[in-house]
């Protein structure tokens, strides 16, 4: 690779981007330039001999040096399909110990999209191997951290030092700020494929790329929708295993949660929002969750499943991220969109709007305490009248619930989740 092409990003201090900032510089918010991203980056093909393309682009400086991030790239045309038109695209984020995965593309191209999907640790999967039997990519072939290649200029690992100990002084070593900027860089590129329509673009990523999801959905604008995986903000709260992390900052705990918890960028995202995760899990609690989708300024949903596991295939899986994300890049129908549940007598009542016919509700909810990943949870069937659901009224010993909904498609939904003042 020709790596003269990378441009050489300079190494600016926060406090300068946050003075610039304040100033009233709109294209910078933090330490990103919201400008600079929205230009194509330097591309180098790596691989185009098979259905899963590879490639490299330019990324932001670390360490004072320029960097490349490695990506898989799938699109119908790529699959040897006939696509009628521009194609809508989506940018894919993988989560702790992940890296770009050439599987996920795959299954977006055979929805239709042109997929992009990067490595965020500075190294480069494998390169993929096909099933001769059906064509997809073998899955799995990048799980393991020793099946990666570390990129000569790479960016930072994702480990907790790069997330959380470097903040303060330059951010040129902040892993959010490389993931977030990697993942705006891919989205511009993206955007300039010829076979995509710019202007119907999705990103989704799972666990810490649901984090970033939840970063970039703030910070880019030009998504039509965006699905963060279990990943959600105010990781310094409650019972979310980064709080540790993050309070052994010390004086400078407040500028990570003020820089890079999500927290603090969500109420500027105006970008449609589908919140997806499990009742259990140990990494994004419910708590913190709620308090996140109650942050976002523009239009959000809710899927919450009872005991969802955690895991990029798990993800990855439910078929509610393709229809909402249809429903804003395709035309496609969009999901139920549960009204706030009302307790009334020995009922609650949940107003439901839907162009699709709702097949089955449910009560979800818990009397345990402790901690929230090892709660046990009970259901109870709710009746779907013209427009409404009617539950039944939680027990008072309940301290969290919330109500699911189910349409035709066999896609669920779920109310804001509720609590009790003791949770």
């Amino acid at each position: 690779m020709n790596h003269s092409m990378l441009p050489l990003a300079l190494v600016v201090p926060f406090a300068a981007l946050l003075a610039s900032s304040a100033a009233g510089a709109e294209t910078t918010v933090g330490p990103w330039d919201l400008e600079a991203l929205r230009k194509t980056p330097a591309v180098q093909w790596a691989d185009r001999s098979g259905p899963v393309h590879s490639l490299l682009y330019a990324g932001e400086a670390f360490q004072g040096r320029p960097t490349e991030v490695f990506a898989f790239y799938a699109s119908p045309r790529t699959l040897g399909k006939t696509a009628d038109g521009k194609v809508p695209g989506v940018v894919l984020i993988h989560g702790g110990g992940g890296t770009a995965f050439a599987e996920w593309v795959w299954l977006w191209a055979q929805r239709g999209y042109a997929a992009i999907a990067m490595d965020l640790a500075g190294s480069r999967p494998p390169a993929p191997a096909y099933d001769p039997a059906t064509g997809a990519p073998v899955p799995n072939q990048a799980a393991k951290a020793e099946t990666r290649t570390r990129l000569p200029n790479g960016g930072p690992d994702h480990g907790h030092p790069q997330k959380f100990d470097s903040i303060g002084g330059a951010t040129d070593d902040d892993w959010p700020f490389h993931a977030a900027a990697a993942v705006i860089r891919a989205h511009s590129l993206l955007r300039s494929f010829e076979e995509v329509d710019p202007e119907r673009t999705a990103v989704t990523g799972i666990s810490w790329g649901g984090y970033t999801t939840c970063l970039v959905a703030s910070l880019d604008d030009r998504f039509k929708a965006a699905v963060p995986v279990y990943g959600c903000g105010f990781l310094h709260e409650g019972e979310s295993v980064q709080k540790p992390s993050v309070d052994k900052l010390g004086d400078r705990r407040d500028l990570w949660v003020k820089t890079y918890d999500p927290s603090s960028l969500l109420p500027r995202c105006k970008v449609p929002v589908l919140f997806v995760n499990g009742s259990n899990d140990i990494h994004y609690p419910l708590d913190s969750y709620q308090k996140t989708f109650d942050a976002v300024a523009g239009f959000k949903q809710m899927r919450i499943e009872v005991n969802m596991r955690h895991g990029h295939q798990p993800g990855w899986e439910p078929k509610e991220i393709g229809l909402f994300i249809d429903s804003h890049c395709r035309g496609g129908a969009p999901l139920p969109v549960p009204g706030q549940p009302a307790v009334a007598g020995d009922v609650v009542r949940m107003p439901v709007r839907a162009t699709t016919g709702l097949k089955e509700s449910a009560l979800h909810f818990t009397t345990d305490g402790g901690l929230r990943s090892k709660r046990e949870w009970k259901s109870l069937p709710a009746r779907i009248e013209e427009g409404v659901v009617v539950a039944p009224r939680p027990p008072p010993e309940a301290n969290t619930w919330f109500i699911g909904v189910t349409d035709e498609r066999g896609a669920m939904v779920s109310s804001t989740v509720q609590f009790s003042p003791a949770k």
